[in-house]
């Protein structure tokens, strides 16, 4: 079952009223956008964008059952070319916007994308099928110097260099096909840990190469800003610390050219309670801010 990340906190912060227009830039299977819809009845609007066709079914099919088709302008595309987006579609007087960058249960349990190194799936990791270079790509034909750079700045992975080197020995063999056979040769080359499964950094990094979303999240914050009304808000979820980096670093930049006013001095980050009803909300950090 989905469950939306920090529900509570959002509406908080976003602080939707009736009537006001919302983009939400990772709609996933619309957990925060409807409960934002709910809070600006009767005719607020929310631009639902995602990358996987999947989730823009599912997002339309729930808006129809719920009767709320005609308030809900669904759209399949990236996140950071929001401002073509909000263009294309018309979508206007926008109050707040909302980026929710985890990655969904249903990508890491059932996509069979290869999300997950405890799943023998094809090595795909794109949100978007089609869409770019995939992890198998990377781990059977990119050089060992550039597989240990990734490892190294986007997954921060203090053994990349002996994964790296671990990943040619092992391809020069046979190929690296599914999640589980890269987990079984990073398992076999590194310490374990009773903290975190040997693999984890590494499939953050590939994810994080495949799906550029670094650079998708550089892209989209300055085009948010822009297409926000004065006194509109940005709230942004993020789970690990190379997203939260470039969140924190641009409100401060905007907060010291008297842009935007920062609305959380700390990421709020969930309780115990939300923490023990979904595991994976345990990383999350939310920040927030308002346009001046």
């Amino acid at each position: 079952m989905h469950i939306p990340v920090l529900k509570d906190e959002v509406l908080k912060y976003l602080d939707p009223k009736e009537n006001e227009n919302f983009i939400d830039c990772t709609a996933g299977e619309g957990g925060h956008m409807f409960a934002i819809l709910e809070k600006t009845t009767p005719n607020g609007k929310i631009l639902a964008i995602d990358k996987d066709v999947r989730n823009i079914g599912l997002i339309e099919m729930k808006a129809k059952e719920r009767g709320l088709g005609s308030r809900v302008v669904v759209r399949e595309g990236n996140y950071a070319d929001i401002d073509k987006i909000v263009e294309k579609e018309e979508f206007g007087k926008v109050s707040g916007i909302l980026l929710d960058l985890g990655i969904s249960s249903w990508h890491i349990n059932e996509s069979g994308r290869g999300f997950s190194f405890q799943k023998d799936e094809p090595l795909d990791m794109r949100y978007c099928p089609g869409d770019g270079v995939t992890a198998w790509e990377i781990v059977n034909s990119w050089p060992p110097e550039e597989i240990e750079l990734i490892l190294r700045e986007f997954g921060e992975e203090r053994f990349a260099k002996r994964i790296s080197e671990a990943i040619v020995f092992r391809r020069k063999v046979q190929k690296i096909d599914t999640a589980s056979d890269l987990a079984k040769v990073i398992s076999d080359n590194v310490p374990k840990t009773k903290r975190i499964h040997p693999a984890t950094r590494t499939f953050q990094a590939l994810r994080i190469v495949v799906n550029t979303e670094l650079e998708n999240i550089e892209r989209v914050l300055p085009l948010a800003l822009k297409i926000l009304e004065r006194r509109g808000r940005i709230v942004a979820i993020s789970f690990h610390s190379l997203e939260d980096r470039i969140i924190k670093r641009f409100f401060r930049e905007m907060s010291d050219e008297g842009e935007m006013k920062i609305l959380t001095k700390r990421p709020v980050i969930p309780n115990d309670e939300e923490i023990k009803k979904n595991q994976r909300s345990r990383s999350a950090k939310l920040r927030a801010a308002i346009k001046i």
